[in-house]
Formats: structure tokens, sequence, C-alpha cells
């Protein structure tokens, strides 16, 4: 008897021992994080001690004393030191390439006036070559401290930016993207400046705008879909800089704590730059790519082949950006009533509906998400309808369509639950509130304003998730000004005390998730990021400060000090 249970209690203590030594080997960790607070946005905990990675995936989150086994010889430590860790921050709406080109032109983001904008290319044609373009982004008009003297439609003129450049082409867009500024040179090379010097002719261009003089004459200001006016005449990027900019861009999402990045609206070229990037080992952060809807060819040959789901999930296509109206700024967007400031004018509808209907219906019978720009209260509810009638005819598709909307900054009252009932994603940059917000009225007037405008508490307590994000380059990239944004319903000056429309604050936890959770929601990522939860990728942000319980006057102080992309340590600022 006694051999017997030796025997047995021999073979059980190998057992265990070699299960230990398997088990072991397998769960050491690559890294071990601990000495801060580590918000999770996991519903199942808040916070915890500590993290545990094993390559680029998370092994363990719990206390600290339970975290050492997973500790050996080769695990790098991260003492945080009492900052600050929550999941890698997600773009929720960005331009990636335009980030990174916003870093290699003209940026213009922090001009304060029309003569800031002329001084600026007056140094930049100091350098440049003869006839060489100068292209640049980032102006608004609303955002000047003072006007010109001459303007249209409350715009500058270009003659000021024509006299410092009159050899050398510009261009410079929009902060919004929706309307840009050229000058008298780039004009005549888009053979505008002879058609009408009379008066007697008009320009005209669906789905766009030439703003002209009294006389008739272009003031040198392009709106929406007349923009391709000058830019066909732009010359084509070089693969050098196509390269730079990409670098440029990544470096930009490690700076502010950006680990994945949904790029909306791409073609063929940037595809192919994406993909030499990836295999080139240079993709450092998770693109969730839109293609454009202006490439009608390109959304066919994708529908035929069907999405594209990285196993590494560095790289994926699997949605659609239609481009619908354009910005409150340049008077685009597309509205019910008229414009307050320009009582003859709705903005534009800068896509047809019946396109949207059509790609609505391709995104459901292909797999494919579609995720439509509607800043104005008409162009969402044209989009939600079209949205409607797309679901109601394929209805065996729609289980998990999380068809999107980006921005929806202006929505009529009894188009609130319609996103809810329709299960259609807000994809809402709260940073926009915060730098148009004070002008925004004059646009709409206060009733808009009050009942439709940045209504993200009303959608919120509706049902939907809110996406998040920065629209960069139209803003900088900054995820901090977005969360502060979003909480307070300030100006990045802190104005209004209280805010403006208080009861549509997100609380912080709303907001963080909007950044994460949420965000990873929107790209049917949520089971592999947005939160601490263990099997998911290894992608954090670390801060300065505890953002979740500073007080508000000091969210904007906060830094990002470290990113951690795919379980590697990709930015350090201490």
């Amino acid at each position: 008897m006694t051999s017997k249970f030796y025997i047995v209690f021999t073979l059980i203590i190998m057992l265990f021992s070699v299960l230990g030594c398997s088990n072991t080997e397998k769960e050491y960790a690559t890294l071990l994080i601990y000495g801060g607070t580590i918000y999770t946005v996991d519903s199942n905990t808040d916070t915890v001690e500590a993290v545990a990675t094993k390559d680029n995936k998370i092994l363990f989150t719990g206390s600290l004393a339970d975290a050492q086994v997973y500790k050996n010889e080769n695990t790098k430590l991260i003492d945080l030191k009492g900052k600050t860790m929550t999941p890698g921050l997600i773009e929720g709406h960005g331009h990636f390439m335009g980030l990174g080109y916003n870093e290699l032109n003209l940026d213009l983001m922090n001009t304060t006036s029309y003569q800031a904008i002329v001084d600026a290319v007056a140094e930049r044609v100091k350098i440049a070559k003869p006839g060489e373009w100068i292209i640049g982004r980032g102006w608004h008009q609303s955002k000047w401290d003072s006007m010109p003297s001459e303007t249209v439609h409350g715009f500058q003129t270009h003659h000021l930016l024509s006299e410092v450049s009159p050899n050398n082409p510009v261009y410079l867009s929009h902060a919004s993207g929706h309307a840009g500024f050229a000058n008298a040179k780039a004009m005549e090379i888009a053979g505008l400046s002879a058609l009408s010097m009379d008066g007697t002719k008009a320009y005209e261009v669906e789905g766009g705008e030439v703003l002209t003089d009294a006389a008739g004459r272009p003031t040198g200001v392009f709106n929406e879909r007349a923009q391709g006016l000058i830019t066909q005449h732009i010359p084509d990027k070089t693969e050098e800089t196509d390269v730079k900019a990409f670098e440029l861009a990544i470096a930009a999402c490690h700076k502010n704590g950006i680990t994945s990045f949904h790029d909306a609206g791409i073609g063929r070229e940037t595809i192919a730059l994406f993909e030499k990037m990836k295999a080139d080992g240079k993709m450092k952060t998770r693109i969730y790519a839109m293609l454009t809807g202006w490439e009608e060819d390109l959304l066919n040959d994708w529908f035929k082949k069907g999405p594209m789901i990285d196993p590494e999930h560095l790289m994926t296509i699997r949605s659609v950006k239609l481009n619908c109206d354009g910005a409150l700024g340049s008077r685009g967007a597309w509205l019910l009533e008229p414009y307050t400031d320009r009582p003859d004018h709705f903005g534009h509808e800068t896509l047809p509906m019946e396109f949207v209907q059509k790609t609505a219906l391709n995104g459901l019978k292909h797999g494919f998400q579609v995720c439509a720009h509607a800043i104005g209260d008409r162009a969402n509810r044209e989009i939600l309808d079209r949205y409607e009638a797309a679901l109601k005819a394929l209805p065996n598709a729609t289980l998990n369509h999380r068809y999107r909307i980006e921005h929806a900054q202006h929505l009529h009252p009894k188009d609130i639950p319609r996103f809810a009932e329709l299960k259609v994603i807000p994809a809402m940059q709260a940073v926009h509130m915060s730098s148009d917000r004070p002008w925004a009225i004059d646009r709409l007037g206060e009733k808009r304003i009050k009942e439709g405008a940045y209504m993200w508490q009303d959608l919120l307590q509706s049902g939907v998730p809110i996406v998040n994000g920065t629209d960069v380059p139209v803003e900088p990239i900054n995820p901090i000004a977005s969360f502060y944004a979003s909480v307070s319903r300030k100006t990045l000056k802190g104005l209004p005390e209280g805010g403006y429309e208080p009861a549509q604050k997100m609380t912080r936890a709303q907001a963080i998730k909007s950044y994460t959770l949420d965000a990873a929601y929107g790209a049917f990522e949520e089971d592999i990021k947005g939160s601490i939860t263990v099997g998911k990728l290894a992608d954090f942000t670390i801060y300065n400060q505890d953002l979740m319980s500073v007080d508000e006057n000091k969210i904007l102080d906060t830094k990002i000090v470290m990113t951690i992309f795919d379980g590697k340590v990709v930015y350090v600022n201490e």
C-alpha cells in the first residue's frame, strides 16, 4: 500500500513538475509595467497595479504581487513612478498622409490674420525655385484676430498674396480641407484668370463654388469641389516625399500617444505606399483605412475581392469613406435651413445621394463598412435616410454593419435618436467644438446650436458609442486637447466659464473610452484592442499626470511621456 502510494505520489509530483516547467516557460513576461495608476477601460475592473506583456500581447493584469510570477531575468521592467497609463490611444478620424505633409509643407495652423499668411508665403518665396508651387494648409478666417478690409462672403481676396508671390503659384488649403486659396499665378496656370475679367462669365462647379467679386472676377477662394480647378495643376508628389511624409506622420503619432489611426479616405497610391511601408517594417502605427469614395473604380475593385483584414493588425481595409457635404467654416456644410450669416446659401451636396445609396447597398453585400462625412443637418438626415433604405432592402445583411457618420456635427433634433435606432456610429471630433463653437453660432444661430450641435451626451444616452479624434490635419493631432474639449466644452483658452451647452459634456470615463474601446468598436477591433485586457494587443499610452482626476484647468498640462506599440517602447519623453 505504501509503495503504491509512493509511486502515485511520485507520478503526481513529476506531472506537476513537467506542467509547471512548460507553463512557466510560456508565461515569462517581456514587459512588466507597474508603479502608477493604470486605467484599463475594461468593464470588469477600472484600474490595476501591474500589467505584464509577452511579445505584443497582454499576458496579465492585476496586482503587483501576482505579476511577479511572470518576471524573469529577461523581463524588462517599467516603473511608472506615479505616472498614469491607459490603453493606446486611437485617432478615430484623421488623414495620415495629410498629417505627414503638413510637417513638410507650409503650416498655417497657428496664423491669426491674413497678413500672417502673406508674410509666411513671402518667406517661403525667398527660398523657392522660380515657378515652384508653394503649398500650405491650416488657415481659418473665422479664427483670425481681425479681418482684412477687402472681403467677399467673409473671405479674403488674393491681391496681397499675389503681390508677394508674382512668379510662384500658391495654393493654401483651408484648415477644414473644404476650401482653398490661390494666388493670381496659380489661377493663371489653371486658365481661370482670363475667363471672367469683364464680369461676363460665371464660374459654376457642381458641388462647389468659385467665389467672385462684384465684377465677376475670382477672389482666389475655391470652395468644395471647385478646388479641383486648381489642384489638378499641382505637380504630383514624389516617392521620396511620400516616404518622408509617412515617417513624419508615424513620429507625430508616437509623440502624441497614438497607436492606431483611422485614415479617412485613401486611394490607390496611398494603399500602395502603406503596403510598401508595411513590407519594409515601417508600419509602426495600426492603420484602419477607408477607401475614398471619389474613386468609383477603386471601390468596385475592392467590392469584388472583399475586405483585407490583416492578421498582424497593422493595416486593415474594410470600409469606404464618402464625402457628402462640406464644412461650417467654408459654409459648405449642407443645411436644412439657410446659413444665418448668408441667408441665400444652404451649403453643398458634394456627392450625389444616389451614389451614397448604391454604396451603402454594396457595403452590405460585400462586407464593407460605409463611413459618410456629414457636418450639416441636411447631410446627416439624407445619409441616415439612405442607410435606413439600404438596411430595409437587405435585412439579412444588416447584423453587424456598423455604418458610421463622420463628424455628425450639426443634427436636427428629430434625427438624434435615429443613430441608435439604425445602429449608426457617430465619429465626432470633440476638439472641433472647442475650435468652432465661438463662431459656429454666427453660421447657425443660437437655436440650432443649442438643439443640435455637438450633441455628445444625447447621442451617448441614446445608446450609441462615439468615436473621438481630431481630423488631423484640420486640427493638431493632440489627443489631450480633444479630451479636454470632450469633458469641458470649452475653448483651449478655457472659455466660457462652465463650457458651451454643458449638458452635452462627456464624463472623463466616456471621453477616454471614446479614444480607446469605442474607437476600436468603430473599426470592428474591440476584441483585439481598446482596453487593457489579457489577450489584447500590447499598445499603451503613458502620461505625466492623472488626466482622469486632475483639476479640469490642468488637463491641458498633461504630456505624453511614453508610447508603447506592439509591446515595444517607441517614444520616451521624460
